[in-house]
């Protein structure tokens, strides 16, 4: 169990905690926002009304005892920097900040944040994805190259193995669970398991690969 804390309860911060509270973690939400903080206290380990860009109160929080802080402050560009970098030098071992362009993803990452999201982008391109294919249920960018999506198995594989599809032999593409109608879940098929009509796949490839699978 880790130690998190989330600076920020607008829509994003506000999920990222609960679920990282319904994961089991220690969960520290901070938010100047008297609302938000009350909207999420009882989701929480501990939900605290502050000014995160006052480094004195933001240390009275007990932050510092964290392992990964996420800076997740969206409305007010200069002060997501701020929190950003005095949560760095407080010796936080990983700090994740939201960015809302590139640019500010790269001033972000000179200054010293772990991990940089672009939450608002990053939705985006899940959500064309998913509307530029009728069987694409969600997509999950791993790299420029490499995605997991999850897709409604096309009706030209159905009725066959996945031995006799060869998907990761020829196409370079692994099938690492299929979810029947029935709701039965089979996590790491094997050669011997048979696609039915209205499965729904969770697959990872390349994106040419996982273009290719998913044509009709």
């Amino acid at each position: 169990m880790k130690q998190f804390a989330v600076i920020g309860l607008g829509r994003f911060g506000s999920s990222v905690a609960r679920a990282l509270a319904r994961m089991g973690h220690q969960v520290l939400a901070i938010d100047q926002d008297e609302g938000r903080v009350e909207a999420i206290m009882h989701e929480v380990t501990q939900a605290v009304q502050a000014d995160a860009r006052d480094e004195e109160a933001l240390k009275a929080t007990g932050i510092r005892n964290v392992d990964v802080a996420i800076v997740a402050i969206g409305e007010n560009v200069e002060a997501n920097i701020l929190v950003t970098l005095m949560v760095k030098e407080m010796g936080i071992k990983c700090v994740v900040a939201k960015a809302m362009n590139d640019l500010h993803g790269k001033v972000l990452a000179k200054i010293g944040a772990d991990k940089v999201v672009f939450p608002e982008r990053d939705m985006g391109v899940r959500l064309a994805h998913t509307l530029a294919s009728a069987n694409v249920l969600e997509h999950i960018d791993l790299s420029p190259e490499f995605s997991i999506i999850e897709i409604l198995a096309p009706r030209r594989i159905c009725g066959r193995t996945l031995g006799q599809l060869k998907l990761r032999a020829e196409h370079g593409i692994s099938v690492v669970a299929i979810k029947r109608k029935d709701g039965k879940i089979i996590a790491a098929p094997g050669a011997d398991d048979l696609i039915n009509e209205g499965d729904i796949l969770v697959v990872i490839g390349r994106n040419k690969a996982l273009e290719r699978l998913q044509e009709d």
